[in-house]
């Protein structure tokens, strides 16, 4: 009877491990698609923004041709800043 008592304890607390394993892989890889959200919307978030509000503007019915061409804009300048190559010296260069 104790050893079956036992067995019970052992088997409900490696359940409750497991649990808890599955747990932690599940907020790593939350994390990990926040952070690379995050990666996203700094490197393009400017024209996401304008694409979100030009779509807004044409769901409620209204003209959004300076939304889709402020998104046109950020986008050539997202793409210029990503083909200028960058050191260590002009680190934090946008930042000012």
């Amino acid at each position: 009877m104790a050893q079956r008592l036992t067995s019970q304890l052992l088997r409900n607390k490696t359940a409750l491990r497991q649990r808890g394993q599955g747990m932690s892989e599940y907020i790593i890889i939350v994390a990990l698609i926040a952070v690379v959200s995050i990666g996203v919307f700094a490197a393009f978030g400017s024209t996401i923004r304008h694409q979100v509000a030009g779509m807004a503007q044409e769901l409620s019915g209204n003209d959004s041709k300076a939304e889709i061409a402020n998104a046109k804009t950020s986008a050539d300048l997202a793409t210029k800043n990503a083909a200028t190559q960058r050191t260590m010296k002009d680190y934090g260069a946008d930042n000012r």
